[in-house]
């Protein structure tokens, strides 16, 4: 039975005639993506702002009754809430700030939890409570300063790991492609607003990972091939290494988001998520290796001699020796 073979063998794709062009677009998307999070903010969870979050299902409408739900939670003294859909239209969550006097009172916030959910049955019978979480501000913040600093601690390992392995033009070259990568994701979440929580940062760290692990299996077969063709031009040498990996970047991309689309359209909506964060995450991720990761070593001069040990005036004067003799 004769396999079958997404990319031929002899494939042959000018990836590098367009890198100009992808570059301006990618870098114009990076700034695009920086500025949406800095005007627009992100929705940070409960996990790190702290307070209560409630999530109801109205199991007999097509819609939850949002206006309503304000002004029934409103009244009861705790502050503006702020209801968003979460999942189906039927679906939200209620987040509250935490009362005063909670960090030192815990059952103030169990009191609030309460009757909140009370207020809720007796007004909309058809509710159901999916899940109260509570997190004090104090424990979101050190969730928050811990998240971010798994973030660049990651960024910076992986850099260190590859300037060690190849050369310092490759650990520049994976340090702007996940830079890419985590910056498109992050403006994804900040132009739809969708929750931002500590599943999201294990979606980006995964992304990470997987970003990585793609970028180093292009540079491993660049390395290859700048000792092996030691006179072809940089772009071709490029292609080529991107073409003779193409395959089996397909074939993983292509089996991890089988998964992931039947996760997003079947999976539950708690890691609704942290799914579209690695989705995305796997196209710009590929996208990066091939677009990012490779053609910026042009830029950085990278050269068959890159690899190749330059010989001291002391090791040259010897091997003349050993040749005369």
């Amino acid at each position: 039975m004769k396999l079958l073979k997404l990319v031929p063998d002899n494939t042959n794709i000018r990836f590098l005639r367009w890198r100009v062009p992808f570059y301006v677009v990618s870098t114009l998307l990076i700034l695009a993506s920086w500025g949406l999070i800095l005007t627009k903010g992100l929705n940070l969870g409960v996990d790190f702002v702290g307070g209560q979050m409630i999530r109801v299902t109205f199991e007999r409408t097509a819609e939850a009754p949002v206006t309503e739900l304000r002004q029934t939670v409103g009244q009861l003294g705790y502050g503006e809430p702020i209801i968003q859909q979460f999942g189906k239209p039927n679906e939200v969550s209620i987040r509250m700030k935490l009362p005063e006097g909670s960090e030192q009172n815990t059952d103030l916030a169990d009191q609030m939890a309460r009757k909140i959910t009370a207020s809720i049955k007796a007004g909309h019978p058809d509710a159901r409570i999916d899940g109260v979480d509570s997190v004090s501000g104090k424990v979101s913040g050190e969730l928050f300063k811990t998240g971010m600093q798994a973030l660049i601690a990651a960024v910076i390992a992986i850099s260190i790991y590859i300037w060690v392995r190849f050369e310092w033009q490759f650990g520049v070259g994976a340090l702007y492609a996940l830079v890419h990568d985590v910056s498109l994701t992050l403006g994804m979440f900040a132009l739809t607003q969708m929750e931002f929580d500590l599943n999201i940062v294990a979606a980006i760290l995964t992304l990470i990972g997987y970003s990585l692990n793609d970028t180093i299996v292009v540079y491993d077969r660049i390395r290859e091939n700048l000792k092996k063709y030691r006179r072809m031009p940089m772009p071709e040498l490029l292609d080529l290494s991107v073409n003779e990996t193409l395959s089996r970047t397909i074939v993983t991309s292509l089996s991890v988001l089988i998964t992931l689309l039947a996760l997003l359209l079947l999976g539950p909506n708690v890691i609704f998520g942290f799914t579209a964060a690695i989705t995305l995450g796997i196209f710009v991720g590929t996208y990066s290796s091939v677009y990012m990761a490779a053609p910026i070593l042009i830029w950085l001069k990278v050269s068959s001699s890159s690899f190749v040990q330059v010989e001291s005036e002391i090791e040259r004067q010897e091997r003349l020796a050993r040749e005369k003799a």
